[in-house]
């Protein structure tokens, strides 16, 4: 299984369809922090984290996800975990498989038009 899941960076709910689309090409879902929730970009049912879901997958892509440790307390035990995050000082960094300090709204339409390509399907 894989999930996706974005944090306060994303900004507005608008910008997880980004999201959505990298997590479809995998076949996974996607969810938030708990800051993304309380801005009110995404409804509390996708929240992960102490207060919110516990999730194990075989990938975990953390969006804009600083890494506070409520937060990790509901992911940490993902099997990879990768970080898109534009402060190389993020916490979420140091529990992070694979980490890519960059900004999100370049890397993620990177990564999907890769990952697409690879699948042999459209962005």
């Amino acid at each position: 299984t894989q999930s996706t899941w974005g944090g306060r960076g994303m900004k507005n709910g608008e910008n997880f369809k980004m999201l959505e689309k990298l997590a479809d090409l995998f076949g996974g879902a996607v969810g938030a922090s708990r800051a993304a929730v309380d801005d009110g970009m995404v409804p509390n049912d996708l929240q992960i984290g102490q207060t919110g879901k516990i999730v194990a997958p075989q990938l975990y892509v953390a969006v804009a996800i600083s890494g506070a440790i409520q937060h990790v307390a509901g992911m940490k035990d993902s099997k990879t975990i990768v970080a898109i995050n534009k402060d190389g000082e993020a916490p979420i960094f140091s529990i992070a498989d694979i980490g890519l300090v960059g900004d999100l709204f370049t890397v993620v339409p990177e990564l999907t038009t890769k990952v697409a390509k690879l699948k042999g399907k459209s962005a």
